[in-house]
């Protein structure tokens, strides 16, 4: 009995020591910024006279000097007070132990900052010397930081994700001459195409993320003045169908504004841009002043830049890969590369060790890897290193996401790719030569739109889906399908997709959806532990890209049109780039649909001239028609 008490005793010491330990070593992962940095809050002064709130983080390491590395972002960089520290800095952990000066600052109108907010604001050519934009902010940010902060080496990088990926894209235009390096990441390109709208639909699904860029707010505050709508379900399907018309969202986007000298509520206030939305339905000035990538003429030589991408990212697709290829047009001898991988939104900057979009498992540590070799590597190359276009980083670093590897390319799309066509054939086939020009029918009832997702929930911005399987949507009868047979060899998808549609309706507007799919051999086993327990990889129907065309729009984004009943009409819908092996056993799928809810709001199927005006009434069922001369154009890689 003794001896057993001993043993417990020594086990239980063991216990009670290793977890000691893990408790120690926790806290010095959680405390590591606060031992071996130094914080610093400042208000930078920019040429306007307004004050921005800036966070910079030193070494406590003086023996050397360090290059700076600066996110500017809409979302905070607290947590507030020099005695309050991040757990985390930087683009990566390796970037934050290697030794640099991480600066932060909220950008004009948010958080600490003085000013009014613009969201994605505009920038302004041919400005005289008093006017500010995004790109003066960013110049007049980063010629204070190396005037200003001790054991700098006088070169600085940018970075960010999502909408601080804008700025890392915006401090490139007019760029400061310390300015060496810049990744964008998911960054938006124009407003019209990413995160709010995809060629004029309106993403719905977006719906709660609106207030965070639209309640107005005209002083500094430490502290968030938005609030989110409460949609008082799980159910988003049936939140928006019963909802109805987008204009009954209305009274979702209405404030109290706020009297900062009194602290009273002293009249009612719209969101802005809720207001913008609903009041430039169609690409004009408002939406055009607002598009970086239209600017990218302007980035120097001096500034190399690494756009980072996620495969399957819902949110921004389009900015990356535009912003990639619009440096390249314009800029052919700047150093300009394009990272691509297996991620959703900005899941390259994460530390898990299993990679996976939604229920689909891609591998182990890529997102690591990513960090590792490719970001900390391009960062120190041109910071730290000698910066030239030796950087021993291929231009086009993008990972296949059906053979699951990387591959690595002097530029992007690869150069040994041929143009292949699909014709959307009857009897649901999808086959090389046109079969016949006969048309395929099907009804388009407003009161049962197609879901996006087979899941029950709401979400703040949909990701998952992106992976999904498509099965549920593959058996409605509102969703066209068009297969290939079994294949057998390879087919590698490599640039971007054109469905080129022939269409008719028996109403006057419609949208158009498409999607790509990968259909898996039915005798597949699961490869994720994390897989939704009612999913099976036998016979996936993985979407591999999406999108959506406002039928409207078809001619024009300026200048929207309806359609003529029951007239056969053309229209074209760009899918984004995808790299991705459709393998040998497996099957290409086409879906072709009108609906896909609440992703996108409903379309009446009856022509107005604002849909965010639209009435109950103008919401009709129709019969929708896609003759089988319609084709998809792929890029295939040889």
């Amino acid at each position: 009995m003794k001896r057993y008490l001993i043993l417990f005793f020594i086990a239980a010491f063991t216990l009670l020591s290793c977890s000691k330990k893990e408790t120690v070593e926790t806290s010095k992962e959680d405390t590591y910024v606060q031992d071996n940095f130094n914080k610093e809050e400042v208000q930078i002064t920019m040429r306007d006279g307004t004050k921005l709130h800036t966070t910079i983080y030193s070494p406590k390491d003086t023996s050397k000097v360090y290059p700076i590395l600066l996110q500017r972002t809409p979302y905070s960089c607290r947590p507030y007070g020099e005695d309050q520290f991040r757990k985390k800095i930087g683009p990566n952990p390796i970037l934050m132990k290697e030794g640099n000066i991480i600066v932060y600052q909220d950008v004009r109108g948010r958080w600490m900052s003085e000013g009014v907010y613009d969201n994605m604001r505009a920038y302004i050519p041919n400005k005289t010397e008093k006017q500010s934009d995004e790109t003066t902010d960013t110049y007049d940010t980063i010629d204070w930081l190396v005037k200003n902060v001790k054991h700098n080496n006088g070169k600085v990088g940018t970075w960010g994700i999502s909408y601080p990926g804008h700025y890392a894209t915006v401090s490139t235009i007019d760029a400061h001459p310390a300015l060496k390096a810049a990744s964008p990441q998911a960054s938006i390109g124009d407003f019209f195409f990413d995160d709010f709208h995809h060629n004029g639909a309106f993403l719905l699904s977006y719906f709660k993320a609106i207030s965070l860029f639209g309640t107005y707010k005209d002083q500094p505050t430490d502290s968030a003045w938005y609030s989110f709508p409460e949609m008082k379900t799980q159910d988003q399907y049936q939140f928006f169908l019963d909802n109805g018309p987008l204009k009954n969202l209305n009274t979702y986007f209405q404030y109290e504004k706020l009297d900062t000298k009194t602290a009273n509520n002293s009249n009612r206030i719209d969101d802005f841009f809720w207001k913008e939305i609903t009041e430039h339905p169609n690409y004009d000035s408002v939406w055009k002043s607002k598009g970086i990538i239209q600017h990218l003429n302007k980035v120097p030589s001096t500034v190399a830049t690494m756009v980072v991408g996620g495969w399957f990212d819902a949110e921004d697709l389009y900015g990356p890969l535009e912003t990639y290829k619009n440096i390249e047009k314009h800029q052919p001898n700047n150093y300009n590369t394009l990272v691509f991988g297996p991620w959703d939104h900005g899941g390259w900057s994460r530390n898990k060790v299993p990679n996976k979009v939604g229920n689909y498992y891609f591998g182990d540590s890529i997102s690591l890897k990513f960090q590792k070799n490719i970001e900390t590597k391009f960062f120190n190359h041109f910071l730290k290193g000698d910066g030239s276009k030796n950087s021993d980083l291929p231009e086009a670093h993008v990972f296949d996401t059906g053979k699951k590897e990387w591959k690595g390319y002097p530029v992007w799309p690869p150069k040994n790719i041929k143009k292949e066509t699909f014709f959307l054939s009857e009897n649901q086939e999808l086959t090389t030569t046109k079969k016949s020009d006969s048309k395929i029918n099907f009804v388009s009832d407003v009161k049962r739109p197609v879901p996006y997702s087979e899941d029950i929930k709401t979400v703040f911005t949909p990701r998952k889906y992106m992976t999904d399987d498509q099965r549920f949507a593959a058996r409605r009868p509102d969703v066209l399908v068009f297969e290939t047979d079994v294949l057998t060899e390879d087919l590698t998808l490599a640039g971007d997709i054109l469905a080129k549609l022939n269409v008719a309706t028996t109403g006057t507007a419609a949208d158009w959806i498409v999607k790509v799919i990968d259909v898996h051999p039915h005798d597949l086993k699961n490869d994720n532990k994390e897989m939704q327990t009612h999913q099976k990889l036998s016979n996936y129907h993985m979407m591999i890209r999406s999108e959506v065309m406002r039928g409207r729009f078809r001619n024009d984004f300026s200048k929207p049109e309806p359609f003529t009943p029951n007239k056969k009409t053309a229209v074209n819908i760009k899918l984004q780039d995808v790299f991705h092996t459709i393998k040998k056993g497996h099957k290409l799928q086409i879906q072709v649909q009108s609906t896909w809810f609440p992703l996108i709001d409903l379309n009446p199927q009856t022509y107005v001239d604002n849909i965010y005006k639209a009435d109950e009434k103008d919401f009709k069922t129709q019969t929708h028609s896609v003759f089988t001369d319609s084709s998809i154009e792929f890029n295939v890689l040889k």
